[in-house]
């Protein structure tokens, strides 16, 4: 593969992907996903503005992880996605060193160890965290056939979107890092 199909291939690494409103999926709608992965075998990303039926403390409680702080015990934890629900990812700022974590954008880690959940409860963990249940996975070529077909927008990763604005606000965030109002854009994209 050339070096410039292979910088095509890699281009939505460390991006957010944002959910036109056409997009009829409803995994997505209104959707916000942080691509953690982007290769020539597919693409994985976390969905970072779904509330699940869960808090903290549901989570901490199935793997037998102690936490007495209520407020950080009731933190909600995200749908990131309608793939391996059952698979947990703490995205994080970049404190701290656990067994099994990458960094996916400038300030994002992704952490899918338990040492970071056993250090989250103990308030031993990074300063800013996201816990999310579950993937956005895409097969070889088909987020790149979704892009072609105006399903989403793209922009660079923002930490501040991820860690500081609230889950609801985060799909208007993103749009708006673009320079787009929001209430402008139609269900249905044209192709120039």
């Amino acid at each position: 593969m050339s070096p410039a199909m292979l910088n095509a291939v890699n281009y939505f690494n460390q991006q957010l992907l944002i959910a036109m409103p056409g997009l009829e999926d409803p995994n997505f709608d209104h959707g916000v996903t942080l691509m953690c992965q982007h290769n020539e075998e597919g693409a994985l990303g976390i969905t970072i503005n779904r509330h699940s039926d869960l808090v903290l403390k549901d989570v901490l409680a199935q793997l037998d992880i102690p936490c007495v702080d209520e407020e950080l015990a009731n933190q909600p934890v995200l749908a990131g996605g309608p793939v391996q629900q059952e698979r947990g990812f703490v995205l994080h700022t970049p404190d701290g060193e656990w067994e099994s974590t990458s960094e996916v954008a400038p300030g994002i880690m992704v952490t899918t160890s338990r040492d970071i959940l056993e250090a989250i409860a103990d308030h031993r963990g990074p300063e800013k965290f996201v816990v999310a249940l579950g993937y956005a996975g895409w097969s070889a070529g088909q987020l790149e056939e979704e892009l072609r077909d105006n399903a989403w927008l793209n922009t660079g990763a923002s930490s501040e979107i991820v860690f500081d604005s609230p889950i609801d606000d985060r799909w208007m965030r993103a749009v708006a890092s673009l320079g787009i109002d929001a209430s402008k854009l139609q269900p249905v994209g044209g192709h120039a």
